[in-house]
């Protein structure tokens, strides 16, 4: 449930908005089960309701919104409108202006089919663009690099966040560079590389296949020295997913708080949204895409990576004001 509390019964999702007094059991080989709080095992109870701390400096009692700056010349949503180094710093203070909470900014494409660039030029497309913004005292700023010579330098720049969309696979010198810089990271789950990832993509179990994923990245980050309070974790929806599977994941998005991380959902303009309601123009998907993300707020997800600021903010402001969400109640 969202909102005030309607029982004495019902828990803190993850110190959040959304309560719930009873949990779904899911077990490969076996038919789902819904049982009271009490009957679920008692570290996955803990991961769930323990309240999440700040996320570089912004806290996840209510719903944060990322930016997103693709300083490149090929993004399936803007045709690389922002590849101009003085188009993607005015876009990018413009969504700061509409209330994004992270500005994250990429140099590479990551869209299917996409190919991997020099990390030279990924590096040069995003470090300028990095450092004007953090002189404005912009921020938290975050770079979407599968790279850790490229996240290296835009950390140097004024970054403070790392966003790997191969959480951690691509580059084993990542999680030590976040470890060393202390910065905060968001570990997403992809299956195969952006050249190739959606040419047959297969899961036994879709939400569980990927659960098993992230649980692995985090014990990996933590190994590696960075705490679970500075991991997001991110379903990576539309990456080495068809459909079925992004709706699989969708559907209990909240099952990813059993990881004790705050939990980050890109969904914004992507291909499933277009081909479910019929939008073929990626541009035009905003009004569709933060009706997701209202979705996802249901199932207490507290970061929604996003093109369109203004959607967003609206929906949300309407949404708590007509008491879906108790952000007061939560603290906040």
């Amino acid at each position: 449930m969202i909102g005030p509390a309607s029982a004495d019964a019902a828990l803190r999702l993850a110190g959040g908005w959304c309560r719930f007094s009873h949990v779904e059991i899911l077990a490969r080989g076996a038919d789902p089960r819904i049982v009271p709080v009490d009957e679920a095992p008692a570290e996955s109870l803990a991961r769930l309701t323990s309240p999440r701390a700040s996320f570089a400096g912004l806290s996840l009692d209510r719903p944060q919104l990322m930016g997103i700056v693709n300083v490149t010349p090929d993004s399936f949503s803007d045709g690389g409108r922002l590849a101009d180094e003085a188009a993607a710093i005015a876009h990018a203070r413009a969504l700061a202006a509409d209330g994004a909470d992270i500005l994250d900014i990429g140099g590479e494409s990551t869209r299917p089919g996409a190919e991997e660039i020099p990390a030279e030029v990924e590096t040069a497309r995003v470090e300028a663009t990095i450092a004007a913004l953090a002189s404005d005292g912009t921020g938290p700023i975050s770079i979407d690099t599968r790279k850790a010579g490229v996240a290296r330098a835009a950390l140097d720049a004024g970054a403070q966040i790392i966003n790997d969309v191969s959480g951690f696979r691509f580059d084993p010198a990542m999680a030590g560079l976040a470890a060393d810089r202390g910065a905060p990271v968001v570990l997403m789950h992809s299956q195969g590389d952006p050249q190739t990832m959606q040419d047959d993509p297969h899961y036994e179990n879709p939400l569980l296949d990927v659960y098993d994923a992230l649980e692995a990245a985090v014990a990996g980050a933590e190994a590696a020295g960075i705490p679970r309070d500075r991991i997001l974790v991110d379903p990576g929806i539309g990456f080495g997913k068809r459909d079925p599977h992004n709706l699989a994941i969708l559907g209990r998005l909240s099952l990813f708080h059993a990881l004790g991380c705050g939990v980050l959902l890109g969904v914004s303009r992507k291909g499933f949204i277009g081909r479910i309601a019929g939008i073929p123009d990626a541009a035009d998907r905003d009004a569709a895409s933060a009706a997701v993300g209202l979705w996802a707020l249901t199932q207490g997800v507290q970061v929604l990576r996003v093109h369109d600021i203004v959607h967003h903010r609206q929906g949300i402001a309407l949404w708590d004001k007509m008491g879906a969400t108790g952000f007061e109640e939560a603290g906040t």
